[in-house]
């Protein structure tokens, strides 16, 4: 009898956690580094042609960090192959890319600088150039003490950049540590959420970025495409349509939506979602009631951009 009630305990205890969690108010990086990767992550320097730079695909000030266009536009305006997530709060992905090819910040960083029709650049070029400016030689000698500028550093400096991109303080973190109530909308949105199912792909910290999920789970999503899915990586059949989970944090800023931009309202999100991934339709009143919840997910600007001063 006591081991049944312990047993009931433990799932009430489940289903009384949330099954988000804000993000912290405070994170770790090294300030001195972040703000050298900021100029970085703004230098065109870093592209063949120096039309291209991180910002140019990671929109931080307007767009939630990603990119308003389908795709992206490289090197001698080269289209990217699938449309450009956010980097803002990438440090809570559980791996990076859509595919899920880089498991962490530093291989995801290298990526676009060395694609030959995004920044189209190698490690000897980047590296003669960095080496080459007076300003770049100054402040990698102050804040890494070193002569010569290598390439692992460059990408250093611009990941303790990103790592400083997060948006805490939206007003659903507000409401998760008790500090306000939703609104009778966002609410009954965030109850709808858990309720068609949402929650079970899009939650953790970056509600979402946590797991791969097929597109297409209940009607079959665009299988004669050619996006790069998690199949490029694992080589699997399996795999095919098969993509990383984005986060839903900032969603209202980082339009158009899925890998291959075909969703350009939330509203449209929504609807595709629930057909080929929930298979039902949700009426047009509680997909609005969503959408109120998603609004609640819009966090504060990243603190780092506010600071203008070099160091």
């Amino acid at each position: 009898m006591k081991f049944i009630l312990l047993v009931l305990l433990y799932f009430l205890i489940l289903e009384a956690k949330e099954p988000i969690s804000p993000i912290p108010l405070e994170v770790d990086y090294d300030l001195k580094k972040a703000l050298l990767g900021k100029k970085l992550f703004f230098d065109a320097m870093l592209s063949r042609d120096y039309s291209v730079s991180c910002f140019s695909c990671h929109d931080i000030n307007e767009h939630g960090g990603a990119d308003p266009r389908k795709v992206s536009i490289g090197f001698k305006h080269h289209k990217g192959n699938i449309q450009s997530p956010t980097v803002l709060n990438a440090r809570y992905n559980f791996v990076q890319f859509w595919n899920g090819r880089a498991k962490d910040l530093l291989e995801q960083a290298n990526g676009p600088l060395t694609n030959p029709n995004e920044h189209n650049m190698d490690k000897k070029t980047i590296e003669m150039r960095i080496n080459n400016s007076s300003f770049y030689k100054k402040e990698f000698k102050k804040v890494y003490h070193v002569s010569y500028i290598y390439y692992k550093l460059v990408l250093k400096a611009i990941v303790e950049f990103e790592k400083a991109l997060t948006t805490p303080n939206s007003r659903f973190d507000k409401y998760l540590r008790g500090e306000i109530k939703l609104t009778d909308s966002e609410e009954k949105g965030y109850k709808l959420f858990k309720h068609y199912g949402c929650i079970t792909c899009h939650n953790g910290i970056n509600i979402g970025s946590n797991s791969y999920q097929k597109m297409g789970t209940f009607i079959d999503y665009d299988t004669k495409s050619n996006y790069p899915d998690r199949s490029v990586v694992t080589k699997k059949e399996f795999d095919k349509n098969v993509f990383k989970v984005p986060t839903l944090r900032n969603i209202t800023q980082t339009a158009p939506y899925f890998h291959d931009a075909s969703a350009t309202t939330l509203k449209e999100a929504i609807n595709s979602m629930s057909q080929h991934n929930l298979g039902m339709i949700i009426s047009d009143k509680d997909a609005d009631y969503i959408i109120s919840f998603l609004k609640s997910l819009d966090g504060e600007k990243p603190k780092i951009l506010e600071i203008n001063e070099a160091f």
